[in-house]
Order: C-alpha cells, then sequence, then structure tokens
C-alpha cells in the first residue's frame, strides 16, 4: 500500500491524525506524559480557562513543547456567536504568546445548552462565517447535521468536526449513519470530536472514512491516561490503514474461505473404477 499521505488541514500538513485536549487530567505531570504516548500533534486549548487560570490550566502554556504541538484555541464556555468570536480572537493572541506567529486556528464551540453540552446549529454558522472573513482557520464543533457541514464547508470552514456523542458521555458512535453522510460528502477533512470512549471506537470512526479524531475525556479520565494515549493512537492508526485497504464486501451469506478446486474428496470421487 502506498504511504499514509499527510493530514492537511488550513495550508498546513500532520502525520498524526489523533487530536488531543488539556481539560480533566489529575496533573499536568499526567498531561504531558499522554500527549508524548499519543504522538499527537495539534492540542486543543481553551482560551477562557487558560485566561482565568482555572483548576488545572495554571502553568499549561509552559507545560507544553510549542515548538513541536500546533495549539488549536478553542471557545469553550461560549453561548452566543458574538462570544464565540471574541474569544477566538484571544485565542489568536494565545498561539503568538505561544511562539506560533501564523497560528489561524480555532476549534469554533457554541453552546448554550449546559446541560447537554450540544452546540447551537445557527449560532456556529453565524460565528464561522465571520470568523473566516476575518481571515482564521475554522474547524466547527457541531452535531452529525450532514447539512450544516456543507453550509459550513461552503462558508470556508478549513473541516468539519461532527460529534460521536454528547462531550464526555463515553457512548461512543451514536450518529454513525449521519457521520457516514458528512463523510461522502465533503470536500474538507472529517474530525470526530466527542462520545469516543475506548479504542476500538476510535478504530471504528477511522474505518468509517474520516480523517482524524479529537480524543480528550477518555485519556484523561483513564485509570491510566499515558497507556490509554497510546492505545487510542494505535486505534486511530489502524482504524486508518483499514480504511485504506479496503474491507471485504458484507454478504448476505456465507461464503467459504477455501476453493471448491482440488478438494480431496473431489479428486477422490471424480477417479474411474
Amino acid at each position: 500500500m502506498a504511504s499514509e499521505p499527510p493530514l492537511q488541514i488550513g495550508g498546513r500538513s500532520f502525520r498524526s491524525r489523533l487530536m488531543t485536549g488539556t481539560g480533566k487530567y489529575p496533573s499536568l505531570e499526567v498531561m504531558q506524559a499522554s500527549l508524548a504516548a499519543s504522538s499527537c500533534e495539534i492540542v486543543t486549548v481553551a482560551v477562557r480557562r487558560v485566561q482565568s487560570q482555572a483548576a488545572g490550566h495554571g502553568g499549561l502554556m509552559e507545560a507544553i513543547d510549542w515548538s513541536r504541538i500546533w495549539m488549536l484555541p478553542n471557545t469553550a464556555g461560549c453561548a452566543t456567536a458574538e462570544e464565540a468570536i471574541r474569544v477566538a480572537r484571544l485565542g489568536r493572541e494565545l498561539a503568538k504568546l505561544a511562539g506560533q506567529e501564523d497560528n489561524t486556528f480555532v476549534k469554533l464551540e457554541v453552546i448554550p445548552d449546559s446541560r447537554h453540552l450540544l452546540p447551537d446549529p445557527i449560532g456556529t454558522l453565524q460565528a464561522a462565517e465571520q470568523l473566516v472573513k476575518e481571515g482564521f482557520t475554522v474547524l466547527p464543533y457541531i452535531n452529525a447535521d450532514p447539512l450544516l457541514a456543507r453550509h459550513l464547508e461552503e462558508a470556508g470552514c478549513a473541516t468539519v468536526m461532527p460529534l460521536g456523542s454528547p462531550i464526555g458521555s463515553g457512548q461512543g458512535i451514536r450518529n454513525a449513519a449521519n457521520i457516514a453522510l458528512i463523510i461522502e460528502n465533503s470536500r474538507v477533512p472529517v474530525v470526530v470530536d466527542a462520545g469516543i470512549g475506548v479504542p476500538s471506537e476510535a478504530a471504528q470512526a477511522m474505518e468509517m472514512g474520516a480523517d482524524a479524531l479529537l480524543i480528550n475525556s477518555a485519556i484523561a479520565l483513564a485509570d491510566d491516561p499515558a497507556a490509554m494515549a497510546r492505545a487510542m493512537a494505535l486505534a486511530c492508526e489502524a482504524g486508518r490503514i483499514a480504511f485504506r485497504a479496503g474491507r471485504l464486501p458484507v454478504r448476505a451469506e456465507a461464503s467459504a474461505s477455501s476453493p471448491h478446486e482440488g478438494r480431496l474428496g473431489a479428486a477422490v470421487s471424480g477417479a474411474g473404477v
């Protein structure tokens, strides 16, 4: 099989197709070990939590080697398009402080629902349109809505990021049919984000043809986060290889793996007496 082409987002190339986050870890040291074990090259950072020095985020900027890791500022905590646009601008400045002067990436989250944490499709599209106009490389987090994904792509977003199931739920891929439609029709990378709980679900998403994954809670809240990070990285790679290799067709009936021709019984019955 031909060598794996790199993941292309916003004119940048990445070898790893697993993105991770910085939240929910028991300590910065555990986070550092997990990032290393995952071999990730993109890490998402909640701009508001870093600015406010929220629990677990104090010292975060100094704990990551930003010469090796590409920062993906996110607008977590924003309930409206207007809030998300303001925080995205702050995120661009945060990336500059990390030495990434040309970083225009933003993971766009507009989530007014504090209970279910489901993204607002209208607010997300409104914010995306404005941020694209301002030169941002927009990676929008959305419900698995194929029509919304198309509108966001037409608006100029660099990826679409449909959720597999609600954030932090560990329910796995509950929207497989819609995610498959998004993958089939998208001309930008599709990143499955949220809900993945175990490596088999990560592999499933990649086997479907997703271009990348973003996994945070399943790693950070594992008993051994670094080991889980490594497992997710292997599952992501295995799923991608399997997708490119092409699975055998699903059949309604059994199909023998050994040919009928040349069987010993057939040779004996065909002999003359």
